[in-house]
């Protein structure tokens, strides 16, 4: 599944396009990316044929468009168009004349007051993205609802998800506390979206590496010192992931003109196994873990001594 930076890099490239534009028609060609939608695709197309698209907002993995609409005018935004990408969802910007290709589910005509008539196309592989209409409702504190907007708003799908550590509103504090109240490994609370939101399998394995820390260390074991630290590798390793565009493995995940991000050449972990560890030239080695891998260097990351009952 797309990780922050890869879903950061399809905001930043649809925010120019789609900000102010207005929707004049909606094709959905494959129901089944309506399944988080509450309704059927009628209703999906009726609510947005007219609307006008606020700007994009991201919350970790979470992507949204606001949506304003009302009579000779428009309103504040009261619902959102939330895109969940899935394994191999993809949201492409087109001219109008454009070939759809056959893997398109949801087809967008727009008219922009600048860039003129594009069509936004919701691509998907393996149909385990969606998108949907739903309710903005308030953030608890007070915050903008994620990155890219000022509208401290945020779908009801998307609140339960906590804060990503991009967000200027992450609290570094709270987070700690709650990490260090945990009773898991680190990775496991690190995937945790409703602890902290944005990483997954690719970035954890990177910054644990980078923190030199085991995947398996307690939580409750973990230093202040050592979980900031932690905090300031994650920070590292995202925003680099983000200057280049994202981690790429195949053609499932681009951006929203088609191009494929290059970070996965500057990978230290995650999928390096059998290779040298670029600090300490002990082999990488990878581990079943939660029915995916982990990818650690036993040398510079090394297993947590277990106490004795």
């Amino acid at each position: 599944m797309p990780e922050l930076p890869e879903v950061e890099v399809v905001r930043h490239g649809l925010a120019p396009a789609v900000t102010g534009a207005t929707i004049e028609r909606v094709e959905v060609l494959d129901e089944r990316s309506l399944k988080r939608h509450d309704g059927p695709a009628e209703d999906f197309i009726d609510r947005l044929t007219g609307a006008r698209l606020v700007a994009p907002v991201r919350r970790g993995k979470f992507l949204w468009m606001p949506v304003a609409v009302g009579e000779g005018g428009f309103g504040d935004p009261v619902e959102a168009l939330v895109v969940h990408l899935g394994m191999s969802g993809q949201v492409l910007l087109r001219d109008r004349g454009a070939d759809d290709g056959p893997l398109t589910r949801i087809r967008f005509e727009i008219v922009h007051p600048e860039h003129g008539e594009l069509l936004v196309n919701f691509v998907d592989q393996r149909i385990f993205g969606s998108m949907a209409l739903d309710p903005l409702q308030a953030t608890p504190d007070g915050a903008a609802g994620g990155f890219g907007s000022a509208l401290a708003l945020v779908p009801g799908q998307v609140a339960h998800i906590a804060r990503d550590p991009l967000d200027p509103a992450f609290d570094d504090a709270a987070f700690i506390a709650a990490l260090r109240r945990r009773r898991t490994g680190i990775k496991r609370a690190l995937l945790d979206q409703t602890l902290i939101s944005g990483i997954g399998n690719i970035y954890a394995d990177e910054a644990l590496w980078a923190a030199r820390l085991h995947y398996d260390r307690p939580t409750a074991t973990l230093p202040v010192a050592r979980v900031r630290e932690l905090l300031t590798e994650v920070r590292i390793v995202l925003a680099r992931a983000l200057e280049e565009g994202g981690t790429s493995f195949d053609a499932q995940y681009v951006n929203v003109n088609g191009a494929s991000g290059y970070f996965s050449h500057s990978l230290r972990a995650y999928g390096q196994q059998g290779k040298g560890c670029s600090r300490c030239g002990g082999l990488i080695v990878r581990e079943q873990f939660m029915n995916r891998g982990s990818h650690f260097c036993p040398r510079c990351q090394p297993r947590p001594r277990r106490r004795a009952a």
